[in-house]
């Protein structure tokens, strides 16, 4: 008998890569890399889409409070503790006028990039086509990427009211193997907040094209210039969509990590069986604030979204003032800009040497782009600050437009 080889990575084309190959497009993500930018230089980060300061005191003290009584500090319930389920159903009902049972048709995850992992997961097979509105959030790729999915994607185009989704696009994209349409409403990076008219097209397509639909809402109380509407509210969509939504952006605690799934129990059930063996559960004592917060009054809803809306207003005139051409958001925490304006075409050198230029840090848009060309004079500002934060910003921006 020959010799066993103890080369495990032996292989006759060669050594075999120690990285799944179908992670071997995705390194070490932008934020990470502008970050440490940002800190090696000092500047001001617009980067990464976190807030500067945390939400509301008596969600914090809630937290503080579940802790000191035992509450979540050991394995909470797989699909999450029975008061955020309640809440987050309440909530559905109450801002959108859906209905779940929050015992079948709920499920809390470790926020909602966990929850796009599973879903994506859960209900696609290897060689199913994924379509995704371009640009996309950076996970959306992976999350595809790890189930075996072909992503497919559909580009949003700037126009003068900002980036638009192109019906026709999007429906020439379905072919035969197309299993389920990813949405992202109100829309990261470039703020598009997709009008009714337009979600019942895409709504009266998977429909027509028998298609499951996951929808990444996270933004659902930051759209500032027209409604935000579920997708799972239209006709044909309720037992065919899983909407994803979670805590941290609307609360202002982005590092707690809470975020859930709301679909009929099948889809649900579908989903919960590939997140229970990612996670299976987390965030136990800050479920239990996540619930009170859920119920907060709608003069917080409000107020979150009016100091957005001035924080965007701020940070896009001062874009505007510093010569970059403005695609002003309609939702979302972010400013996408065009440096083309500045003489610049390469978002990515761009952005690279803006931290040495101005002391302030952004992300090229182009990561988040198949098609890098679409993308490549677009830079994405992050208006989630301090309003003494930005105002310093827009100030070092200024030189750019001398």
């Amino acid at each position: 008998m020959a010799a066993m080889t103890t080369d495990w990575t032996a292989r006759e084309e060669g050594p075999r890569p120690l990285l799944n190959r179908r992670l071997a497009e995705f390194g070490t993500t932008i934020f990470a890399e502008m970050s440490a930018l940002a800190l090696r230089t000092g500047s001001i980060n617009l980067g990464q889409g976190f807030p500067d300061t945390d939400g509301p005191e008596e969600i914090r003290e809630a937290a503080v409070r579940a802790l000191r009584d035992g509450r979540g500090n050991q394995y909470p319930p797989g699909p999450g503790v029975p008061e955020l389920r309640q809440a987050i159903a309440e909530h559905q009902q109450r801002f959108h006028g859906l209905v779940h049972d929050p015992d079948t048709e709920v499920l809390v995850t470790a926020g909602a990039t966990e929850a796009i992992a599973a879903a994506l997961l859960a209900l696609v097979e290897p060689g199913d086509e994924v379509i995704a509105l371009e640009p996309y959030y950076d996970s959306y790729a992976a999350c595809i990427a790890m189930a075996g999915g072909v992503r497919v994607p559909v580009t949003l185009r700037p126009h003068e009211q900002g980036f638009r989704l192109d019906l026709d696009e999007l429906r020439d994209a379905v072919t035969e193997r197309t299993r389920l349409l990813l949405i992202n409403t109100p829309h990261n990076p470039t703020g598009t907040v997709l009008t009714r008219d337009e979600l019942s097209a895409i709504a009266a397509l998977a429909v027509e094209r028998d298609l499951l639909v996951v929808t990444d809402e996270v933004y659902e109380h930051l759209a500032f210039d027209r409604e935000h509407v579920p997708l799972a509210s239209f006709p044909g969509m309720r037992g065919r969509t899983v909407t994803i939504s979670s805590a941290g952006k609307t609360f202002s605690f982005t590092g707690w990590k809470v975020g859930w799934v709301t679909a009929a129990a099948e889809l649900v059930t579908a989903v919960r069986s590939a997140k229970q063996f990612l996670t299976y559960v987390s965030a136990g004592p800050f479920q239990y604030a996540v619930a009170e917060a859920l119920r907060m009054p709608d003069t917080y809803f409000e107020g979150l979204r009016e100091d957005l809306r001035a924080k965007r207003d701020l940070l896009s005139e001062g874009l505007a003032a510093a010569g970059f051409a403005v695609h002003r958001p309609a939702g979302t925490y972010f400013v996408t800009t065009d440096v083309r304006p500045l003489g610049e075409s390469d978002g990515f050198a761009f952005c690279r040497a803006l931290p040495e230029r101005c002391g302030v840090v952004a992300i090229p848009n182009a990561v988040f782009y198949d098609h890098r060309e679409e993308g490549a004079p677009f830079v994405r500002f992050a208006f989630c600050k301090r309003v003494d934060v930005l105002q310093e910003a827009v100030a070092r921006l200024k030189s750019l437009a001398s």
